[in-house]
């Protein structure tokens, strides 16, 4: 009697250790005896366990069992538990779970090359597996992913339904998104507009720039964050999904904008938009025809217009700048302008109303100086 009651001191003192799953055969090797011997003593702590008024139970996942704080009280404590999985990482494991196998790349262009570092990690950890798959790699859980989530196998229907089960106790289909780490689209408040013309519905318009601790917190709800170009480094700090690189100078630009985000927009809208874009540029082409002056372009920015409008430039010709005065490496560029381009800060309107104000000033600006 009391060898029975010291194995079981044992089984239970190592399920507290081990802190996953353990089998009937690891244990029996732990108390000197063999596995159907174990079952009937697990299955004893189990029931134990089931009768107290404690926060702590042990889980029967078919021979193999787990000691773990009771859901009720999981949300309670979770503060106080190792920080094992950092949130950015658990989607990462989340959408390999749900949608395994999974190819290594789509997974990449999911979730961004920060995709590479997390599965480099749970890989080292055991939670998942890669297999080589032509010139990229299968990943799949494994069972030790199964014990962490207290699932009887890592059968991949289960370990879905698991998913889907969790994402309903954070309100339904919302939820599910949320646990996968694909709820919204992520944009900066200059590019709201251009969700509107590519029929995206499921955006936040956050400043990733410098964010609040609030939206620090709506970040973790994005997996795709669309910013103007060469800002990723900055945004790096707060944010490791998938940075879209976004221009609004010209038509082109917003063309090439639309398009980087076609894939997850409407369909019909994007090609109405695109449309229009490249019907307005025509129009506006049209009317630099008439143009006979040539110009000087104070900066790349202004450049590019003068190109996509097809004017003349000379060294001698009509200094065309924005209006921002000095640029970002401290030279001023305004002062002696010819003709001044309002820029973003200076504008209000969506993004194709501004930049169609921006070509407005060029081909007025040097309607006026011809007719003078």
């Amino acid at each position: 009697m009391s060898d029975m009651k010291n194995d079981r001191e044992i089984i239970e003192a190592a399920l507290f250790a081990a802190g996953v799953a353990l089998d009937a055969a690891t244990l029996g090797k732990l108390i000197g005896r063999p596995k159907k011997s174990v079952i009937p003593i697990a299955l004893d702590l189990v029931g134990a366990y089931a009768s107290r008024e404690n926060g702590i139970e042990i889980i029967d996942l078919g021979e193999r069992y787990v000691m773990q704080v009771k859901p009720k009280y999981a949300d309670v404590v979770r503060p106080l538990a190792p920080k094992e999985l950092s949130a950015p990482m658990l989607r990462t494991l989340s959408m390999i779970a749900y949608h395994q196998p999974l190819i290594q790349s789509d997974l990449v262009d999911m979730r961004g090359n920060s995709a590479y570092d997390h599965i480099r990690e749970l890989k080292e950890r055991g939670f998942v597996e890669a297999v080589p798959h032509g010139r990229t790699k299968l990943l799949r859980t494994t069972s030790l992913f199964a014990d962490y989530f207290g699932l009887e196998s890592n059968d991949p229907e289960l370990v879905k339904r698991k998913i889907i089960e969790l994402s309903r106790l954070q309100s339904g289909q919302s939820g599910l998104n949320k646990w996968l780490g694909r709820r919204f689209i992520g944009v900066t408040p200059m590019y709201e507009s251009l969700m509107g013309m590519c029929g995206i519905r499921e955006y936040k318009v956050i400043n990733a720039y410098d964010p609040t601790e609030e939206e620090m917190d709506e970040l973790e709800d994005v997996y795709k964050l669309v910013i103007s170009k060469g800002y990723a480094e900055k945004v790096s700090k707060y944010y490791d999904g998938e940075v879209i690189e976004v221009r609004s100078t010209t038509f082109d630009d917003l063309i090439d904008s639309i398009k980087q985000l076609e894939n997850v927009g409407d369909e019909d809208k994007v090609i109405s938009s695109m449309e229009k874009i490249t019907e307005l540029k025509e129009r506006y082409v049209s009317k630099a025809l008439v143009i006979s002056k040539k110009v000087q372009p104070a900066t790349e920015m202004v450049a590019r217009i003068v190109s996509d409008l097809h004017l003349g430039v000379s060294s001698s010709g009509i200094v065309i700048a924005p209006d921002y005065g000095r640029s970002a490496e401290g030279v001023e560029v305004s002062v002696g302008a010819d003709i001044l381009i309002p820029t973003h800060r200076n504008m209000e309107g969506d993004l194709l109303v501004r930049v169609c104000g921006k070509y407005d000033a060029v081909i007025d600006g040097l309607k006026k100086l011809e007719n003078n």
